[in-house]
C-alpha cells in the first residue's frame, strides 16, 4: 500500500482541477498545468481534494499510485505559488545578465555562453553573481537550473563555478610548500 497515495491532495483557494478522461487539469493565477494519467491510476476531484486510487492491485499500479499523487501535488503547488531555484555564480569576472530571450554566462571561458530561456520560465539577475530560475513546473524549473549549472560546475580548491545558493562545496586543501 501506497503511503504517500492514500493521502488526498488539498486544493487550495483560486486552484480549479478537472479530470476529463485521462487527463488532469489544474488552473491557477500563475498558469495551467496539464497530466496525462496512465491506465493504472484514476483521479477523482472529491470537494476540496483530489483523490488518486490505483485501478488494480498490480506492483505496477501500486507504484504509479504514489507516483502520480505526487506529481498532482506538484501541479497543484506549482499553479498557486511557483516554484523557484536561486544560483550563485563565484569567481574573477564571472557574471550573468538577461539580454531578451536569452541568458548571457561569462563563466572564464574565451566566448560568453548563450543559453536561450524555455517558455514557461522566467529567469532573473538581481546581481551579476546571482541567478533567479522560477516557472510553475517543479520538473522544468529543476532542468533548467541544472543545465546552467553544468555548464560550468564549482570546484573544491578555490570554489569557483555556479552553484545553489543552499548548497554546500566541500573546499580541498591545495597545493603544500
Amino acid at each position: 500500500m501506497s503511503r504517500i497515495g492514500k493521502y488526498p491532495v488539498e486544493i487550495p483557494a483560486g486552484v480549479q482541477v478537472a479530470v476529463a478522461g485521462r487527463t488532469l487539469t489544474a488552473r491557477g493565477k500563475l498558469g495551467e498545468l496539464k497530466l496525462e494519467l496512465t491506465d493504472h491510476v484514476e483521479a477523482a476531484v472529491e470537494g476540496n481534494k483530489i483523490a488518486v486510487r490505483p485501478r488494480s492491485q498490480e506492483r505496477q499500479a501500486r507504484m504509479m499510485w504514489g507516483t502520480t499523487r505526487a506529481l498532482v501535488a506538484s501541479m497543484v503547488h506549482g499553479v498557486s505559488a511557483g516554484y523557484s531555484k536561486s544560483m550563485e555564480i563565484t569567481g574573477t569576472g564571472y557574471r550573468a545578465a538577461v539580454s531578451g530571450k536569452n541568458l548571457e554566462l561569462n563563466l572564464g571561458f574565451s566566448h560568453p555562453v548563450i543559453y536561450p530561456i524555455p517558455a514557461g520560465i522566467k529567469i532573473t539577475c538581481e546581481r551579476p553573481t546571482a541567478v533567479k530560475v522560477e516557472g510553475v513546473d517543479k520538473r522544468l524549473v529543476g532542468q533548467v537550473a541544472s543545465e546552467i549549472r553544468h555548464y560550468r560546475l564549482p570546484e573544491p580548491y578555490k570554489g569557483k563555478g555556479v552553484r545553489y545558493t543552499d548548497e554546500t562545496i566541500r573546499r580541498k586543501e591545495g597545493k603544500k610548500k
